[in-house]
């Protein structure tokens, strides 16, 4: 049986070539479609099931942030991929709309029929994304994962003369949201630095890193080349940069870079934990949160024989997609697997405070 899609956008165009490209598949087809938030709440009440709503960011009557708000205050929870014509100049307003709950945000094509492949492989890759990862299965449950294999026995690896901890964190989908329900509960004397690989564009990484500041006792930042790493100070890696850690002259200090994407990534989890092999820190304390994909495994893995390491990984009924985490712990990599609520003080407990 084909899945429910809602889609909510004042542009008729829009509406009638989104429509157009997710009734072509076999799997999806368009239930009903909105011309404002208003009426679009009123179909998403009225209409079940629904498995996935695409959703503008600007409309009249009500946006497609307050959109979001009513759909939390009414608990409803059906997966929501935004929209919107200006992405950079609204990282703020994206940044709060995945903060409340949106899965993933898309450009909108300013000729969307000068761009229909571009614009249909983007759809595509989003139920790709999403369809695998068990989202769309149905409007209230995801799909089983096979249970984590139990953690590798790991050989003490020798310090080197190295001290000290760093908390290294991975996530993609769902990440923006569930960082803040990580990063605030650290404490502010937290005896490591803390690195986060979140996958997000250029453009979109200062309002989250902002975002995060405003709510966490810890001090977050997006992290800058030459940035010297402190403990109690959350670097959260520039979208559209790799991020690396270099250790200099007794210093570690983060390095950006822009080569190439990996998978369509940039920055990517994977390079940030094999930059930290040449690290002095005498312990690493690795996070796999939410996320499509695998990245991170195999960095975590190569650290894995050459630092000591602490992998903790998120479980699947926490996860928005469970496949970065799943991943790790299939690998047989986690030492431990929390729901989201839980991580904050898994990390606190392995790192202490200074």
């Amino acid at each position: 049986m084909k899945k429910n899609i809602i889609v909510i956008d004042d542009s008729a165009l829009l509406r009638r070539v989104l429509s157009d490209i997710i009734n072509q598949t076999e799997d999806y087809h368009v239930i009903a479609v909105a011309a404002n938030g208003e009426d679009g709440m009123r179909v998403i009440r009225n209409t079940a099931p629904v498995h996935l709503i695409f959703l503008d960011m600007n409309m009249p009557k009500m946006n497609g942030i307050d959109v979001l708000k009513q759909m939390k205050a009414e608990h409803i929870t059906t997966p929501v991929v935004i929209f919107s014509a200006a992405m950079e100049r609204e990282s703020e307003d994206v940044i709060e709309a995945l903060s409340l709950g949106a899965l993933d945000f898309l450009r909108k094509p300013e000729n969307v029929l000068a761009k229909m492949e571009d614009f249909k492989a983007k759809i595509y890759r989003i139920f790709d994304m999403i369809g695998g990862g068990g989202v769309l299965d149905s409007p209230t449950s995801k799909l089983r994962a096979p249970a984590p294999k139990p953690a590798r026995p790991r050989r003490r690896v020798s310090s080197g003369g190295g001290s000290g901890k760093l908390v290294a964190i991975a996530s993609s989908t769902g990440g923006p949201k569930a960082l803040q329900e990580v990063i605030p509960f650290l404490e502010a004397n937290i005896n490591a630095p803390v690195l986060i690989v979140q996958h997000m564009p250029k453009g979109f990484t200062e309002s989250l890193a902002r975002r995060l500041n405003e709510v966490s006792k810890v001090k977050v930042e997006e992290a800058s080349e030459g940035a010297v790493l402190k403990k109690g100070v959350v670097y959260l890696a520039k979208g559209g940069s790799h991020m690396r850690v270099a250790y200099e002259h007794g210093k570690h200090v983060i390095r950006l870079g822009d080569d190439p994407q990996v998978g369509g990534l940039r920055p990517y989890a994977n390079h940030m934990y094999d930059s930290l092999i040449q690290s002095d820190y005498s312990e690493i304390i690795c996070v796999v949160l939410t996320g499509m994909g695998a990245d991170g495994t195999n960095g975590i893995e190569n650290l894995s024989h050459e630092k000591n390491i602490y992998v903790i990984s998120q479980d699947q009924a926490s996860c928005v997609v469970y496949g970065m985490p799943k991943s790790v712990a299939q690998a047989g990599l986690s030492d431990e697997v929390e729901p989201l609520k839980d991580i904050a003080q898994a990390i606190m407990k392995k790192t202490g405070v200074c």
